[in-house]
């Protein structure tokens, strides 16, 4: 998956196995660190087995938006417009906002990236254009805006 050049389409490259490697060793430090992060998904029929991740997880760089938990996701592309990017990030958002008692989730992305985007609108997140930014880890300048989504906690 993260070999696939649609899947990374709007991320600076693909990844070798080695570095996907590494992201499953930083994934599972994030869980033994927090108690959560980016969960392995499955179609419910398991007909497919691993169809990609969703979940949560810290910001791992400063900007005007951070400290900060994101929720992200990637999955396959067999396993576009199925609708588990939604049903899985609106779970994952729950679990943050309630169980893990997160004040604020984000979750951002390059401006093209409207798939993305749909599924932050889908499960409720709220774009303000003025949070916008420069994502510091990307250096293309193609890929370099981010836009900023967040959902909050019911007060």
């Amino acid at each position: 998956m993260n070999a696939d050049p649609q899947v990374m389409e709007h991320f600076p490259s693909t990844q070798t196995p080695a570095q996907s490697d590494a992201l499953v060793d930083r994934i599972q430090a994030h869980f033994d660190q927090h108690g959560y992060g980016l969960w392995a998904i499955e179609p419910r029929d398991g007909s497919a087995g691993f169809i990609g991740f969703v979940g949560l997880q810290h910001v791992p760089f400063e900007a005007h938006f951070t400290p900060a938990v994101e929720i992200g996701w990637r999955l396959a592309a067999a396993s576009w417009g199925k609708g588990y990017a939604t049903e899985a990030a609106r779970e994952a958002l729950r679990f943050g906002l309630e169980d893990a008692g997160l004040a604020e989730v984000v979750s951002f992305t390059v401006p093209a990236n409207e798939p993305s985007r749909a599924v932050m609108r889908r499960i409720g997140m709220q774009h303000d254009p003025a949070d916008d930014f420069d994502n510091p880890r990307v250096e293309q300048s193609s890929l370099r805006r981010h836009v900023l989504y967040r959902a909050k906690a019911p007060a």
